[in-house]
């Protein structure tokens, strides 16, 4: 009897011991799941596209705008995703044009006693005539050859070239079989910026197409370059291209032709920053640091907190690649009084901050356009493409 007696002490004892231990432990066991469900789509800095009619972003088309209401928790009380569509245009001539600055060679291959003489005396002539010679093309696209005077090349190809020359010379040689070939080109400049290993001025003497104008740069430092903000240049206007897909994702729809006088640019990944203009203030740009920042950080840098805004409809810009990007309007009060988690920001966002009332995009455009011009250098290509450069 007094064996089970202790048995049975000895039994309530670990179980006592164990309620305190083991009940927690499925109490965190049933609401582990629940809290992480709560704040699944509410992680700081990111939010879920869903479209109003439900179509999942991977089906949209392009070009096509998707726009959704917040959800229960969410700051976000409207967003709506935008897609610019790629640039498209047929491809280039494949046969070189001659243009300004071009030095090119002519000589007549069925007589080449004559070649010396009727070459050797061109003012722009740029090389001492032995096997190979060349005339430089002038702005107006003419080369000058003695005894012929000034020759139209320039917009040609040079199969015209040679048989324009081959008909002005049969007045003086039987049979003439002209050749011509370009030696120097100069007339096609693509320019290749920024964080490349080759930078600098390089000719075109060939269509060129985006991989083939980036091989030029001679790749670049994944330390120091930000391809996801790379840009197309083109006529001072960034063109619809996505530069980091293209290189991490083979899109071939990115590989357009270049054209001559385009520019190619790769920023780096040091100075980053977001936008902050609104409420009567000037527009601010803020580094963005490696710890983070978020909207209400942002608000308050600016100097916001001081002057006062409308709390209840911000907007903000987020650019997710050059032809895509996030047009949202945030209920920061929802983030002051703890309804809602904050919401970090992503390099090259760009947020507007009403002095008063304001119910939808249309509204704030007009308030918006003077500070992105006047911040264009700085902000990312999604914005430009969106609201700078609209055709």
């Amino acid at each position: 009897m007094q064996r089970l007696a202790k048995w049975r002490f000895m039994k309530d004892k670990i179980f006592k011991t164990y309620r305190y231990i083991l009940v927690p432990l499925l109490i965190i066991t049933v609401l582990l799941p629940i809290g992480c469900a709560r704040n699944q789509d509410l992680i700081t800095g990111d939010v879920k596209e869903i479209s109003g009619n439900g179509t999942p972003a991977s089906l949209q088309k392009p070009g096509m705008r998707q726009t959704s209401n917040a959800k229960a928790g969410s700051a976000i009380v409207e967003m709506e995703t935008v897609t610019i569509p790629t640039l498209q245009e047929p491809p280039p001539p494949l046969d070189y044009i001659v243009g300004p600055n071009d030095t090119i060679m002519v000589t007549v291959s069925n007589h080449p006693e004559y070649s010396a003489g009727l070459f050797s005396a061109s003012t722009t002539q740029i090389s001492t005539f032995g096997t190979q010679r060349g005339s430089r093309v002038d702005g107006n696209g003419n080369i000058q050859i003695p005894t012929l005077g000034l020759v139209k090349v320039g917009g040609l190809t040079l199969p015209q070239i040679r048989n324009n020359i081959q008909e002005i010379l049969k007045q003086y040689l039987k049979e003439p079989s002209v050749v011509v070939e370009v030696t120097e080109y100069k007339s096609y400049p693509l320019y290749i910026l920024g964080q490349f290993r080759n930078t600098g001025v390089f000719y075109m003497d060939r269509p060129f197409n985006v991989l083939q104008g980036l091989a030029l740069g001679g790749g670049y430092d994944i330390s120091s370059a930000n391809p996801k903000s790379a840009r197309i240049i083109r006529n001072k206007k960034v063109l619809p291209v996505d530069v980091y897909e293209l290189l991490m994702k083979a899109d071939q729809a990115q590989n357009i032709w270049l054209k001559p006088g385009d520019t190619i640019f790769m920023p780096d990944n040091k100075n980053q920053v977001v936008l902050v203009f609104g409420a009567g203030k000037t527009g601010m740009s803020i580094p963005l640091p490696s710890s983070g920042l978020n909207l209400l950080q942002a608000i308050a840098i600016a100097g916001f907190q001081e002057i006062g805004y409308h709390a209840k409809r911000v907007f903000l810009i987020r650019s997710l690649s050059p032809t895509r990007g996030q047009l949202m309007m945030v209920d920061v009060d929802m983030i002051t009084r703890g309804e809602a988690l904050p919401i970090e920001l992503c390099e090259g966002d760009v947020i507007y901050i009403p002095k008063s009332a304001m119910t939808s995009w249309n509204e704030a455009v007009s308030e918006i356009l003077p500070t992105l011009q006047a911040f264009g250098a700085i902000i990312s290509p999604f914005v430009q493409l969106k609201y700078l450069f609209k055709d």
